[in-house]
């Protein structure tokens, strides 16, 4: 209940029992519109409840009669006239399209149309004008009410003004197509860059490691293309990126196992760890578990927090050569891995077990 709406037993509502304060905040509509209808068997506890109802509720109300001509209405609350600025006495006795106006569908109008005709329920999401000129979206649901005889009454119908619903629905779809048109042109970028690798490569007799470098592009664009939908937002799930840069590698059943959940993480996350589970890939097929058969390679990802939240993926390689720790100078693919790591704040952890690498890696997440 309204704290503003108080019981008085001093004050008295005609044929309720009840009583209620007429102070400067009571909605005294319902009231009259019972003393106007005392024949609708809104007697009784169920004139009560009607009253408390129309009167107390912060939703926009209205009753129309079904037997009028027009359809017009009889009863609207405090909330539907704060809601579209007329008094009662200009609602009053008007249809409701008095709300209608140029740019109101007349697809939602025959919608609301076919429903009264078929006696249905339905909610329409349509133009509304206030009173001063104001445009509003209006979820209208309307429905019967029938007496205790199964004979319609009214019709009644609630409103709510839905425009800054439907302001957010109109920036996400934007959203949505920009990060489309985004992932047609990266993919583009993509390739282009990919062209130039493999002509530059042919030109200067360095195939194998235009090859290479080709390799590292395209994980890179996996991993964007799956987030960029989610980019506008400021963080991705790093699932999503994570399966698609591994994806490729996913040859044979059960050689890949992927465990972690929805965790999300800076969308500038997405770099470092493209390239650097391609890296670790590339490394398994070559020189680790994945080199010979029956070798597999487990990545888990999770969120550790602390003074600051951390992204740790985990690389465990199982069932493949024997190896030992790099002696000398590390690779160019190690190299990479550790400029980028350190590029964005990261660390990286490896160990040459005897069942395989291992990798621990940790990302800033917050």
């Amino acid at each position: 209940m309204d704290k503003s709406t108080k019981i008085n037993p001093g004050q008295m509502s005609k044929g309720s029992g009840q009583a209620y304060d007429a102070g400067p905040n009571f909605d005294s509509s319902p009231d009259r519109f019972r003393e106007a209808h005392p024949d609708d068997q809104f007697s009784g506890a169920s004139g009560v409840l009607f009253e408390q109802a129309m009167a107390q509720t912060r939703m926009a109300m209205c009753l129309t009669d079904p037997h009028d001509p027009d359809d017009a209405i009889i009863f609207s609350n405090r909330a539907f006239r704060e809601l579209t600025g007329y008094s009662e006495e200009e609602i009053t006795g008007k249809n409701c399209r008095f709300l209608q106006g140029p740019d109101t569908d007349p697809a939602a109008i025959a919608k609301i149309r076919k429903a009264i005709e078929d006696e249905d329920v339905t909610v329409v999401e349509l133009v509304n004008y206030r009173k001063n000129g104001e445009k509003f979206w209006n979820a209208l649901h309307i429905g019967p009410i029938y007496n205790s005889e199964g004979e319609l009454l009214y019709f009644f119908g609630s409103q709510w003004d839905v425009s800054d619903v439907r302001a957010a629905r109109a920036e996400e779809l934007y959203a949505k197509e920009m990060a489309r048109e985004l992932s047609h042109r990266m993919k583009n970028m993509f390739a282009v860059i990919s062209g130039i690798v493999n002509i530059t490569g042919r030109m200067r007799g360095v195939e194998s490691e235009a090859r290479e470098i080709n390799n590292r592009v395209q994980a890179l664009g996996r991993a964007y293309e799956t987030t960029l939908d989610e980019a506008s937002s400021g963080d991705i799930q790093i699932g999503q990126a994570i399966r698609a840069i591994l994806a490729p590698y996913d040859l044979e059943p059960g050689r890949l196992e992927l465990q972690g959940n929805g965790a999300r993480v800076p969308f500038n996350v997405v770099s470092g760890v493209g390239v650097t589970l391609h890296e670790l890939a590339a490394n398994a097929e070559k020189h680790g578990a994945w080199s010979e058969g029956g070798g597999t390679v487990e990545v888990s990802w999770r969120i550790v927090g602390g003074e600051q939240d951390e992204l740790v993926i985990s690389w465990v390689e199982r069932g493949g050569p024997r190896i030992n720790a790099p002696s000398g100078k590390t690779g160019s693919g190690n190299a990479i891995i550790d400029r980028l790591i350190r590029h964005a704040d990261g660390t990286i952890h490896r160990e040459w077990n005897a069942e395989g690498l291992q990798v621990t890696i940790a990302f800033p997440a917050s």
